[in-house]
């Protein structure tokens, strides 16, 4: 007996915002001066860093929820399951639902309950809720789904991440064209088959780390200093990922049993291309070892950073042939990995 992902869905807005788009924004420093570099090098700069070139914005009728609730049907579909079955549902986010042009979020009721009104499961004992955990919220749903199934609590789950950053940015800020929107969903259970869920890995490092992510104010001074929006301190970031995330990472690999020779796939948060590649990289190197070609899929390029969404659409998006030539075969060890706002950092070796 083995618990396993047995169906996977994502959704992928269709409004696509591309760099270019960017160059008529006004980005100011965080002092609110101005930049001394034409809007045409920043995002050159930005897209050499990231390696993001688009990124994609749900259309302005649509929350978090809606998002959610369209990945979630497809794993479902995907599963072929009766949704009447699922024991819990779990949504990751960070933000929740943020309508279009307003600066004010909506979690009563939860994202959870909404999602499971929207797929009309009357099943009471069907216990939904959400999980705030930063960017690795999905893979966490996935660490407690598992938990509830070894406990017999539950024998079958739904784990979500969605996210609609491009409500909650600051458009007179860098940064903010890291981020984009998205969901992933996911059918966790008990199976017959072997392999699944081999080990995983939690961390919360919050003693100096817990505001490199934060909540802060415009870097346009005139406007309203109540309005808050997302922020971070990029260097700290990348410093503690490189770091925190290969170790957890190594951690992880080594409780599994599995060798590094025999991992196939790395399925990173799609945080920002230059950091992912040297957490690989550091991974691989802590095994005197060297990261071998293709082993980590990016979706970045076209799709940006959706937060809790980029791992499960990563894995949608392979598994359903949609990510050019990248494949996952039966049989196959590959991690699921992430860090975000917390600092939380976590992963997962998984046995296809």
């Amino acid at each position: 007996m083995a618990i396993r992902i047995t169906g996977t869905g994502s959704y992928i807005p269709k409004s696509i915002e591309k760099n270019e788009d960017f160059y008529q924004h006004e980005f100011l420093n965080a002092d609110g001066s101005s930049i001394n570099n034409p809007n045409e090098v920043i995002v050159e700069k930005f897209e050499s860093i990231t390696g993001i070139f688009e990124r994609r914005y749900a259309d302005k009728q649509l929350v978090s929820s809606d998002l959610g609730f369209l990945a979630a049907q497809k794993a479902i579909d995907d599963a072929k399951i009766d949704p009447e079955s699922i024991d819990y549902i779990i949504c990751a986010h960070n933000f929740g639902d943020v309508r279009y042009n307003t600066v004010q979020s909506d979690i009563l009721p939860c994202l959870a309950s909404r999602i499971k009104h929207r797929l009309r499961i009357k099943n009471p004992k069907c216990v939904a809720y959400d999980i705030l955990f930063g960017c690795p919220g999905w893979i966490e749903g996935v660490i407690q789904a598992q938990a509830f199934i070894k406990a017999g609590m539950a024998k079958r789950c739904l784990v979500i991440g969605t996210e609609t950053l491009s409500r909650v940015v600051d458009k007179h800020d860098r940064d903010s064209m890291i981020y984009s929107d998205g969901a992933g969903a996911s059918i966790i259970e008990l199976s017959d088959e072997e392999g699944g869920i081999l080990a995983h890995e939690s961390a919360s490092f919050t003693y100096d780390e817990a505001y490199y992510l934060y909540f802060g104010s415009s870097n346009n001074k005139d406007l309203s200093p109540d309005t808050r929006y997302i922020k971070m301190h990029g260097r700290k970031i990348y410093e503690f990922a490189l770091t925190n995330v290969a170790q957890a990472m190594k951690d992880c690999l080594e409780e599994s049993g599995i060798d590094i020779s025999e991992v196939k796939k790395v399925l990173i948060h799609q945080a920002n291309e230059k950091m992912d590649e040297a957490i690989v990289k550091r991974f691989y190197k802590l095994f005197n070892a060297e990261a071998p070609k293709d082993v980590m899929p990016m979706s970045i390029h076209k799709l940006g950073n959706s937060s809790v969404a980029t791992v499960p659409t990563l894995f949608d998006l392979i598994r359903n042939g949609k990510l050019g030539d990248q494949k996952i075969n039966k049989g196959d060890a590959i991690i699921f990995a992430s860090v975000g706002a917390g600092m939380h950092i976590n992963a997962i070796v998984y046995k296809y």
